[in-house]
């Protein structure tokens, strides 16, 4: 079915301020049973998880509650759900943990793709152990990271794969699953930078092929923390540093301290409201989020064309966005322009459309573009037609 946009956007109280807001890729605005759930975990009595008091059992009833959305959201059993601050901590304490086991002479595959934090914390856990990183490129051209990338930097030697599944710069979306094969032929391990993608399509951590995944609410419409995905069983293999008294069991022992129980319960309803997108969809919630998501995937691909079309009639724009399969993320420089004048101008228009390389730093300089990176427009379920006329009118101003 066609995605209501109307009934979205009136469940949002952010977009009351007037901006045509394009900024969803460095995080959406929140609906209010979002903020609902957020308030009412508060509102009532909270204490560490366990069964005898009333806050104890609300905790607990919140963290199971969580883990069983976001296992429906990401296609995975609720016991490979980790929750942390962000996905850059939990991506930072999975490559600590994990290169515990590397020594030097291991190889590790990172791409120029990628956003940072599946990168860096890589590099780092590699040059701390003595192993080697190996770096996958991308054509600049086309803006496509191809499975035979990554396969001319595979060895025997190669323990793990960093890869995105959709680049938060512009969007590329690569063939993961050819590169889950391809990294699992060599023995390696497949680690997945999902923030972006879940945003915009179904995550299945089997069919991606994905032995970790990370992803982040506050990028779908929930509340800012980050989660780590994977099978329980690869979970039960890995030690991670805890404090001694904490639980051992998984995936409890990869969450430090006591988790933010408010933030779990707004992404429980941040993934409830995904699911309900498509208000006629039936059956398990993970049955609706993939009705839903068929119902968003094609109201933001009309929007990305309406745009595109509306940028190639302006002229003096040059788009890096040109993966053949990519999200609904623009990235675009202004003739005569720099990337920061164009922001600012069009702020003052009332679009919210930023400018920078967006931690993508690898990516922007492979593209040209240096560290200044260049404006970045992005979809989300409560962008509409106006939202686009306004941007693209907004930005006829700036062409001579």
């Amino acid at each position: 079915m066609a995605l209501d946009v109307d009934a979205i956007r009136a469940q949002i109280p952010a977009l009351k301020s007037g901006s045509a807001r394009f900024d969803a890729p460095g995080g959406t605005q929140t609906p209010q049973p979002v903020i609902d759930a957020v308030a009412e975990a508060l509102a009532h009595p909270l204490a560490n998880r366990g069964r005898t008091t009333e806050g104890e059992r609300n905790a607990d009833g919140i963290v199971t509650d969580a883990r069983g959305a976001l296992a429906d959201l990401l296609g995975v059993d609720p016991r490979g759900v980790v929750f942390g601050r962000s996905a850059t901590q939990l991506a930072y304490d999975l490559s600590r943990t994990l290169a515990r086991t590397w020594q030097p002479g291991d190889e590790v595959v990172v791409t120029r793709l990628d956003h940072d934090s599946n990168i860096r914390p890589w590099v780092q856990a590699a040059e701390a152990a003595g192993a080697t990183v190996r770096w996958a490129d991308f054509d600049p051209a086309t803006g496509e990271l191809l499975p035979e990338h990554i396969e001319a930097v595979l060895s025997p030697r190669t323990r793990l794969v960093a890869v995105t599944a959709a680049s938060n710069l512009i969007g590329t979306v690569p063939d993961v699953a050819a590169v889950a094969r391809l990294a699992h032929g060599v023995g390696a391990l497949l680690h997945v930078d999902a923030v972006h993608y879940a945003s915009h399509a179904v995550v299945d951590l089997a069919a991606l092929g994905a032995d970790t995944l990370v992803c982040s609410p506050y990028k779908f419409l929930g509340p800012h923390l980050g989660v780590l995905a994977a099978r329980p069983e690869f979970l039960e293999t890995l030690r991670p540093d805890k404090l001694l008294p904490s639980s051992d069991a998984v995936p409890e022992r990869f969450e430090l301290g006591t988790l933010p129980y408010e933030l779990l319960a707004g992404a429980r309803a941040a993934v409830d409201f995904l699911a309900g997108l498509d208000p006629q969809a039936r059956g398990s919630r993970r049955d609706r989020l993939a009705a839903s998501f068929a119902a968003l995937e094609a109201h933001e691909e009309a929007l990305r064309e309406r745009i595109e079309r509306g940028l190639a009639d302006l002229g003096g724009i040059t788009v890096y966005s040109r993966a053949a399969r990519r999200t609904p993320t623009l990235l675009f420089t202004v003739a005569g322009l720099s990337p920061a004048e164009v922001y600012g101008r069009l702020a003052e228009r009332g679009v919210d459309a930023p400018a920078g390389s967006f931690y993508a730093l690898e990516a922007s300089r492979r593209l040209g573009l240096g560290d200044e990176g260049a404006v970045r427009v992005g979809l989300a379920p409560y962008t509409d037609a106006n939202d686009v006329d306004r941007l693209l009118t907004a930005l006829g101003t700036l062409i001579p």
